[in-house]
């Protein structure tokens, strides 16, 4: 993290960010200009710890929907939590809300849409019959499609001046306007439903082997299932709120983490989790560096990094077949 705040248009030491940190941690003088102090402390400190926390959240996601649908291409976005989660971001972006208001109604917007897109993929796969993991999948894929249109029209609709880039920040993912209460949110977020999620491992390890299996040795099925997927849309619709969508995270960590710890969710969530937080930081710190002074949404990074990562990662698993 220290290396990633260094990296900047603003060219930074380890040693002046040490003891800037340390100054505000401490009620001491900082050694800095308030110029310098400031890109330090109010917008790179909380830029990186937001990234952390965004990457954490959407790898842990990630694994447990994968495991809770047996399914590995299973991620928040494919189940349509992401996209409901934007959908909810973007009405309260287009309606005008004032800068405080957005702070409150945000994430909360955002979780109400990842949770409406939940029980639209829920009921939508329960319409179709039993509710088996590929009916989940199809059905999230057409939840996912329905909120993103409906995010298109809202944006064709109602969008007008600066609204459009906000928008757009939000649809490619980025953390250019992260500051302390987008770490605050991330952070709150993670703790609430992250920290459940990873000490859920047993439960998932049951879940690989069917819902039959997972019955036999004690675990509520239905019930665990939906409230594993209710605090996965709690924490996909908090971390939505403050960075936007981004995508391949949830999707590439896990498969990424899963062939050095094993299918064994004890090690796999935790390891997950800092992969995602480690892999999250550095997409960060390569999109508002590598082109400067232009930078680039985040979630463009992901997206070129981790679709050919995602195919190699494929590749590997059908010759190991």
């Amino acid at each position: 993290m220290a290396v990633s705040i260094t990296i900047g248009a603003a060219g930074l030491s380890l040693e002046e960010v040490g003891g800037s940190v340390a100054a505000h941690l401490t009620g001491t003088p900082s050694p800095l200009s308030p110029l310098r102090d400031g890109i330090v402390w109010e917008v790179r400190v909380p830029r990186v710890l937001t990234a952390a926390a965004v990457g954490a959240g959407l790898a842990i996601c990630g694994a447990v929907m994968q495991a809770l649908t047996r399914n590995q291409l299973a991620d928040p976005y494919l189940l349509g939590l992401s996209s409901g989660a934007s959908l909810g971001a973007v009405a309260v972006l287009v309606l005008g809300i004032s800068l405080a208001g957005v702070a409150v109604l945000l994430p909360i917007a955002a979780f109400a849409g990842a949770v409406l897109a939940l029980l639209a993929t829920l009921g939508l796969a329960g319409a179709l019959g039993a509710l088996t993991p590929t009916r989940m999948v199809l059905a999230g894929v057409a939840v996912s499609a329905f909120a993103g249109a409906l995010t298109s029209l809202v944006i064709f609709w109602s969008a007008t001046g600066d609204a459009y880039r906000e928008i757009l920040a939000w649809l490619l993912g980025s953390l250019a306007g992260a500051r302390w209460p987008s770490a605050l949110v991330a952070g709150l977020a993670l703790l609430a439903a992250g920290i459940p999620l990873l000490l859920s491992a047993r439960r998932l390890d049951a879940f690989a082997f069917g819902d039959a299996a997972a019955a036999a040795l004690g675990v509520g099925v239905q019930g665990t299932r939906w409230l594993l997927l209710v605090l996965a849309a709690l924490l996909t619709g908090a971390l939505v709120s403050v960075s936007g969508a981004i995508g391949f995270i949830g999707l590439v960590v896990p498969h990424a983490v899963r062939l050095l710890s094993g299918p064994g969710h004890r090690a796999l969530l935790p390891l997950a989790a800092l992969a995602g937080a480690v892999a999250l930081l550095w997409a960060d710190t390569a999109a508002r560096a590598a082109f400067e002074p232009r930078e680039l949404p985040v979630g463009i990074v992901t997206a070129i990094a981790g679709a050919p990562i995602f195919a190699a990662l494929l590749a590997r698993r059908r010759s190991e077949a």
